[in-house]
């Protein structure tokens, strides 16, 4: 694994400062940049095998914005998210995420009681870890902290997975060696090794249990056919019963979740005219 040019984005500025509300709002409004982390998302999910139709209370560990908290809770979930950027954050809560986001640096670890969570995803946080932004930074404590803390709040039999970008092949070795010596097992899953371009890393770490390693994907095409045709069914919902019922059922999760709904009216999933 060849290194990386300085036009990585953890090279030039810490996180927190990096992904300043400019940047924040490239992920509400680069289509590219949704596409690739919705896509990243949905692969996570899979790679961490939930029982089938069964609820599950999930961590998100960076969140940013809420793309990721999006597609776990298309798929039924519940989840909390973290990250360490207050713009991010902020973009998170005007889209209005159906989790609960906290503001906090993963290099300081989990604050939940043991085994709250059935699994953990992360979309491109962990690199971040890997660098000495401050000088009490040290990566190979930051990712030991992170890796134990995770290990303890998720559920026997959980996974964790990270999709990431590292930098080199030490980094790579640093975070496994880190995650095993905190209790996970597990390694990393390739998909579409050969492509420079569609190339993704996912770190798949198993709580307690042994299962073999998941396979990576070879054929670009049909993964990008499988998530072409969720975004059409997505964009497809026009009809106002459509509508209705998707509502219905967004405000029966947060019911779920303990937040205030608005109760529903005659103009509930009505179709609004413009005022212009």
């Amino acid at each position: 694994m060849g290194k990386m040019t300085a036009r990585r984005p953890e090279h030039q500025s810490p996180p927190d400062i990096f992904y300043n509300e400019d940047e924040a709002r490239k992920y509400t409004q680069n289509t590219r940049i949704m596409d690739v982390q919705s896509q990243c998302s949905v692969r996570a999910l899979e790679l961490l095998a939930l029982p089938p139709d069964q609820p599950s209370l999930l961590l998100d560990l960076g969140c940013g914005s809420g793309l990721s908290g999006e597609a776990i809770t298309e798929q039924g979930h519940f989840w909390v998210g973290m990250d360490i950027s207050q713009a991010m954050l902020d973009v998170a809560v005007e889209r209005e995420v159906e989790g609960d986001i906290a503001l906090t640096d993963l290099g300081h670890g989990m604050p939940f009681r043991p085994a709250m969570f059935d699994g953990a995803i992360s979309i491109s946080a962990l690199q971040w870890l890997c660098n000495a932004d401050k000088t009490e930074h040290v990566p190979q404590k930051r990712l030991s902290v992170l890796f134990r803390t995770l290990f303890a709040c998720l559920s026997r039999g959980s996974r964790a997975v990270f999709q990431f970008y590292p930098e080199s092949d030490q980094q790579v070795s640093l975070i496994v060696k880190q995650a095993t010596k905190a209790g996970f097992t597990g390694g990393v899953v390739v998909d579409y090794p050969n492509s420079t371009k569609a190339k993704k890393l996912y770190l798949v770490l198993m709580c307690g249990g042994a299962a073999p390693l998941p396979q990576g994907l070879q054929d670009e095409s049909v993964q990008e056919a499988a998530f072409n045709r969720r975004l059409q069914l997505k964009k497809g919902v026009r009809t106002t019963a459509a509508i209705r019922e998707k509502i219905r059922q967004k405000k029966e999760r947060r019911k779920k979740q303990g937040k205030e709904v608005h109760r529903d009216s005659k103009y509930t999933g009505r179709p609004r005219s413009s005022r212009f």
